[in-house]
């Protein structure tokens, strides 16, 4: 395979900013995924405009800007999923449309600012992503990595059940809050490779994709990671040889990688079911040979 690419210092940049994308947006994915929250990332990615805009408003970085924003964001909405019981939705809906509206208005509002400026945080591009760019998504994705690996337990049982992680002493609330806390800096880690409208789908579906694979957290947590990390070089290269957006890419591979991985484990999940039936037959007193094979249907007639 011919490696000129890797000749570019903007693609050794975009590559490098790539690997970090995907490793971190699957490795905070599966704690939304276990709270039903997939659609958490879309959210703060509305939010984070508003800090993209500001940051060109201000002249301060934009990736900063916009993981302080979308931070503050991510905690208004863990304060309105606690407090807003009747009106959580509607509160919703108005901070992540104000989050776009504000990040529209205010790079408007810059000098020499336009819409123009907003596509490649919209959509994500390589040949925009800088030096500083590089050492802020390193420094952020450190961060994520060492939260969700280092408190991966914690995490995973207060994804998995409130109440009882409420019992067993864990501080529900602050975990939550700092779940929320690491996807808005996951959200800000990707924007430039993947986009901010499109950093929800390599949270999510990478980890759909390992689940097909596998029902246990360390694995399916491993293989999301590893798919998340394939997708990610695979479609920056892609773009560059095929002049395509990368977050686009990025993402239809992702979704293939679910489609092929879901055909090849039918097969896988059928064997489990048998296995499954005949485990419970043996456990009711029942003989093996009586156990009607997964998706057969009765037919009033048991061979011997």
């Amino acid at each position: 395979m011919n490696l000129e690419f890797l000749d570019y210092a903007f693609m050794q940049r975009a590559l490098l900013a790539a690997v970090l994308v995907g490793i971190t947006a699957p490795a905070v994915g599966i704690y939304l995924v276990q709270r039903r929250q997939a659609l958490l990332g879309d959210g703060i990615g509305h939010v984070a405009m508003t800090g993209v805009g500001l940051g060109f408003l201000l002249s301060w970085s934009p990736v900063w800007m916009a993981t302080a924003v979308s931070v503050l964001g991510a905690v208004l909405m863990e304060l309105i999923r606690w407090y807003g019981k009747t009106r959580g939705d509607l509160a919703l809906a108005m901070l992540f449309y104000g989050g776009m509206a504000g990040g529209v208005m205010f790079i408007n509002l810059a000098p020499g600012g336009s819409n123009a400026n907003l596509t490649s945080y919209l959509f994500g591009s390589l040949s925009t992503v800088s030096e500083s760019d590089v050492t802020a998504i390193c420094l952020l994705a450190a961060f994520v990595v060492l939260v969700t690996v280092g408190l991966r337990r914690q995490l995973f049982a207060v994804s998995q059940d409130e109440e009882f992680a409420r019992v067993t002493g864990l501080p529900v609330r602050a975990l939550n809050l700092l779940t929320a806390v690491t996807a808005a800096v996951t959200v800000t880690v990707a924007m430039r490779v993947v986009g901010l409208l499109l950093v929800s789908a390599l949270m999510v579906v990478p980890v759909a994709a390992a689940q097909q694979l596998s029902r246990s957290f360390a694995a399916t947590f491993a293989i999301s990671v590893a798919i998340g990390v394939s997708v990610a070089i695979g479609g920056t290269v892609t773009s560059y040889y095929q002049d395509v957006p990368p977050g686009a890419t990025i993402v239809l591979l992702t979704i293939g990688a679910f489609v092929l991985l879901t055909v090849a484990a039918t097969p896988l999940a059928r064997r489990r079911a048998r296995a499954a039936a005949r485990v419970a037959a043996q456990e009711a007193g029942d003989p093996a040979e009586c156990v009607i094979p997964a998706g057969r249907k009765p037919t009033g007639k048991v061979g011997v």
